[in-house]
């Protein structure tokens, strides 16, 4: 069997917050508390959760962005936490973004031409006329004719401005690419067009994609597996289909009840959420969920509920089962 090309495991991120000069008490936020997943090659995860469960910060330990507090990262067999120099630059290569907000993550000082070449140049060593060709072909790749490299992005709408970022993450022929919500911020009509585009792209480049979204549709659409978050743990993965048929966690049938049905006459289970989601500060004794799941017994509040695969590829962090 083969190796994943990343792998995560028991990862860990916590931030200090508090405290003073004179020695004031600090108290640790659990951004993300504990979690494992891997990618194949040519893989879409998806991570979904509400708004502070821990997602972008995952991303970016991915990105190495942040470092971990505990637990490893490997990228094709190589932990990323050791990585220095030429192979880090190596990794940040390989390994590349597309932001949720298309109208900052690119520069409007610069034309699209430099926007897309520039990490080329950071990265390999080309004539500007090579350069300028793998520009071309990556605008052709997102829908784009060449000659628009000479526009600035000012001079986009925002779906397409999202297009030459989707451009530009692929500039480095890159094996991983983290969405962080990279169609949120984009008209209905136009996230269709980009999620089959991407679709398309990991078809052609066999690139691996980790896809943060709030859209339970759009990620079960692109993702062959979709792992599901709650207050800096992972409750429940399975292959996106089967979670989309048969979501087991208490979480994840709340996230679906509240989504948009593909049908008026759709049936759905209806799971009604009490109370605000608690403090990554000061998180509940064991289940994290349980002072609002409708389900909560007993021992809810005192251990912990285990990741186990209840089937083959699914598997719940919960004590009903």
């Amino acid at each position: 069997m083969a190796k994943p090309l990343l792998e995560v495991r028991d990862l860990q991120k916590h931030f200090a917050i508090g405290g003073s000069f004179f020695g004031g008490r600090r108290a640790l936020v659990k951004a993300v508390d504990g979690i494992s997943f891997t990618i194949n090659a040519g893989e879409t995860l998806g991570l979904v959760g509400e708004s502070g469960c821990g997602k972008t910060t995952t991303s970016k330990l991915v990105l190495a962005a942040e470092a971990p507090t505990g637990g490893t990262i490997e990228f094709e067999g190589r932990a990323v936490a050791a990585l220095r120099g030429a192979e880090l630059q190596d990794y940040r290569r390989k390994v590349q973004v597309v932001f949720q907000d298309p109208y900052s993550s690119l520069s409007p000082r610069m034309r699209v031409g430099e926007i897309i070449g520039e990490p080329i140049k950071a990265h390999e060593r080309l004539s500007s006329a090579d350069v300028r060709a793998r520009v071309a072909q990556l605008l052709e790749l997102v829908g784009f004719r060449p000659d628009v490299a000479r526009l600035f992005p000012h001079e986009f709408s925002g779906g397409q401005r999202q297009l030459l970022a989707i451009a530009r993450a692929l500039s480095t022929s890159a094996r991983l690419v983290v969405l962080d919500e990279p169609v949120s911020a984009l008209d209905v009509s136009i996230r269709a067009h980009i999620i089959s585009l991407l679709e398309e792209i990991q078809q052609r480049l066999a690139v691996s994609y980790l896809f943060i979204a709030h859209d339970l549709a759009a990620v079960a659409h692109l993702s062959q597996r979709t792992a599901v978050m709650y207050l800096g743990k992972i409750v429940e993965v399975a292959e996106s289909l089967e979670l989309c048929a048969k979501p087991l966690h208490p979480y994840t049938k709340a996230l679906f009840a509240a989504s948009l049905p593909s049908h008026p006459d759709e049936l759905r289970e209806e799971i009604v959420l009490t109370g605000e989601v608690p403090s990554a500060v000061d998180p509940p004794r064991g289940c994290h969920f349980h002072p609002r799941c409708p389900f909560v017994m007993p021992r809810c509040a005192e251990h912990e509920p285990p990741l186990v695969e209840l089937a083959a590829g699914h598997s719940v962090a919960c004590h009903l089962y």
